[in-house]
C-alpha cells in the first residue's frame, strides 16, 4: 500500500531530447503530486556538464539513473552517420541495462508506464514485457509526426527511386500543400537496405504500436494536422506543448550576453544560433559573417566552428579550438559597435525573452521554434538537417512568421541575400506583420497551457488513462 506510483522515462541521447522530456516530467508531477518519475538514461561516454547540471537540479519527485555504457564497437558508429541512427543504436545496445533498471524499479514502486523519446523506441518491447503502458514523447511538431506515421504506407507504394527525384511530392495528412521530396528528412533518401533507412523506418512503424504519442505542440499552432492525427486509426495523440525550458541550464556567456543586450534599443537585435549542434560549411560561415556585417543591423551571433557535416557538433561534440578564429580578418573590429559574437553557447531562453531581440535566425529545430513562438520573435528560417526543412516550410508558407533566404546554384546563401532578408525581418511593414502574428501565437501558447487550455486538457486525458491502467492492475 505504501508503494509510490512511478513512471519511467527513457530519453534519446543528446540534450535536445533530454531537455523537453525533463520539462514534460516536471509539468506532469506538478499537476499530479502522487506521481513520481525516474529517468533511465542511455549513454555512450560520460555525461556532459550540461547534462549533469540538468539532472542535478531535478525536483524531489523526479530522480535518475544513468545506465551503464553498452559495449558498442565504435566502428558501428561512424562520425558521418545520421545522429538519429547513432542515438537509436546506443539505446538498442542499452536494452539489457534498461531491463535490469526496470526490474529494480518494479520491486519497490508501483511502476505503471514507460515514456521514451522517439529514437528510444526499442524500449517499446520492454514496456510490453513488463506490462507497462508505452508512450512515445515526440519532441518535434505534429507535421513531422504525421509524416512519420504515413511513411510505412509510402514505403509500400513507392520505390527507392521515387525519393531520388526531387521534383516528386508527398502529401502529409493534415497539411494543405504537399512537400517536395527534397524537403523530407534525410533518411528517406538512403537505400532502403541501409541501416539509416531501416532504423528510421523502424521508428515510424513503432509509432503505430504504442499506447499513445505525447507531442510537443499545441492545437492553435498546428490545428489541421493535429485534427488529422487524432482522427486516424492508431494510438492516441496528446498535444501538450509548448514544452520549453523556463531557465537556461548553463550560464556560459550569460552575463556577457545579457549585459550587452541591456544596452541595446528595443527589438533591434537579430539573434543568430543554429541550436545545440548545427554547423555550417566554411564557405557558408564566411558568407554569413559578411552578410551580418553588410546588413548594418545589430546582431548576437553564437559561433560554432565550420564543418561540412551540418549535424557534426550535435553528437560528436565541439572541437577544442576557438571557433572565433574562423571569422574573416578584421570582422570583430569592424563590427565592434554592431554585434556581439560568443563562442559555442548562449543562454537562449533569456536571450529570446529580452526586449532588445527583434528577430531570430534559426536552424528551425523544434525546441528553438517553440521558444521563438512563446516569446513572439519572428524568424529567419535556415534549416540544416532532420525535419528542419519541413518546419521551415510551415513557418514560412503557412504560419507566415518566418522568411527563408534563397540558396544559389552552389548551395550557398550569399552575403547580399543574407543582408536583404535581415532587413526584411528587422525593418518595415513585413517584419511588423510577422511579429504581430508571432505575438498572436505567443498568446495562444500561453492560453493552451492555462487551466482550461487545450494542452492542459490533453495532459489531463493522458493521466486519466494512466490512472485507469493503474487501478486495473
Amino acid at each position: 500500500m505504501g508503494e509510490r506510483t512511478c513512471i519511467a522515462m527513457v530519453p534519446s541521447p543528446g540534450l535536445s531530447h533530454l531537455i523537453p522530456l525533463v520539462e514534460f516530467a516536471k509539468r506532469l508531477v506538478l499537476q499530479h503530486h502522487n506521481l513520481n518519475v525516474t529517468f533511465l538514461i542511455p549513454t555512450l561516454g560520460s555525461p556532459t556538464p550540461s547534462t549533469l547540471a540538468i539532472l542535478n537540479s531535478l525536483p524531489p519527485n523526479i530522480d535518475f539513473t544513468i545506465l551503464p555504457q553498452p559495449q558498442v564497437n565504435m566502428q558501428d558508429l561512424p562520425e558521418n552517420k545520421q545522429p538519429a541512427t547513432r542515438m537509436k543504436l546506443i539505446v538498442k545496445h542499452s536494452i539489457p541495462f534498461l531491463c535490469e533498471a526496470l526490474k529494480s524499479l518494479a520491486s519497490h514502486t508501483h511502476l505503471v508506464a514507460l515514456v521514451y523519446s522517439v529514437f528510444s523506441t526499442d524500449a517499446h518491447h520492454v514496456a510490453k514485457q513488463f506490462n507497462l503502458l508505452s508512450y512515445v514523447f515526440y519532441a518535434s511538431g505534429a507535421v513531422s509526426l504525421s509524416f512519420c506515421l504515413s511513411l510505412p504506407k509510402l514505403d509500400e507504394t513507392t520505390s527507392n527511386e521515387f525519393f531520388l527525384d526531387s521534383t516528386n511530392t508527398v502529401n502529409v495528412p493534415g497539411c494543405v500543400k504537399p512537400f517536395k521530396v527534397k524537403d523530407l528528412p534525410q533518411p528517406v533518401f538512403c537505400e532502403r537496405s541501409s541501416e539509416t533507412y531501416k532504423s528510421y523506418f523502424d521508428v515510424c512503424q513503432t509509432l503505430s504500436l504504442v499506447d499513445g504519442v505525447i507531442v510537443n505542440t499545441f492545437t492553435d499552432l498546428e490545428p489541421n494536422v493535429i485534427r488529422a492525427l487524432q482522427e486516424r486509426e492508431g494510438p492516441c495523440v496528446y498535444p501538450v506543448g509548448p514544452i520549453i525550458q523556463t531557465k537556461s541550464s548553463n550560464e556560459v556567456n550569460g552575463s556577457m550576453c545579457m549585459t550587452w543586450l541591456d544596452n541595446q534599443p528595443p527589438t533591434c537585435v537579430l539573434y543568430v544560433s543554429f541550436g545545440s549542434g548545427g554547423t555550417l560549411s566554411y564557405d557558408q560561415f564566411i558568407e554569413l559573417a559578411f552578410g551580418l556585417e553588410l546588413s548594418g543591423h545589430k546582431f548576437l551571433w553564437v559561433v560554432r566552428g565550420p564543418n561540412d557535416y551540418p549535424a557534426s557538433a550535435y553528437f560528436i561534440g565541439e572541437k577544442e579550438e576557438d571557433p572565433l578564429t574562423y571569422l574573416p580578418n578584421g570582422f570583430l573590429d569592424r563590427t565592434k559597435g554592431q554585434g556581439l559574437v560568443v563562442p559555442s553557447w548562449a543562454p537562449q531562453i533569456e536571450v529570446l525573452s529580452h526586449g532588445s531581440i527583434g528577430g531570430f535566425l534559426s536552424h528551425c529545430g523544434w525546441s528553438s521554434t517553440l521558444e521563438s513562438v512563446v516569446n513572439g520573435v519572428p524568424m529567419i528560417a535556415w534549416p540544416l538537417f532532420a525535419e528542419q526543412k519541413m518546419n521551415a516550410i510551415i513557418l514560412n508558407d503557412e504560419l507566415k512568421v518566418a522568411l527563408r533566404p534563397m540558396v544559389d546554384e552552389s548551395g550557398i546563401v550569399k552575403r547580399e541575400e543574407i543582408a536583404k532578408i535581415i532587413k526584411r525581418v528587422m525593418e518595415g511593414k513585413e517584419g511588423l506583420e510577422m511579429r504581430k502574428r508571432m505575438n498572436e501565437f505567443s498568446d495562444a501558447a500561453a492560453f493552451a497551457l492555462g487551466e482550461h487550455g487545450s494542452s492542459m486538457r490533453a495532459l489531463s486525458s493522458l493521466t486519466t488513462e494512466i490512472t485507469k491502467h493503474l487501478n486495473g492492475i
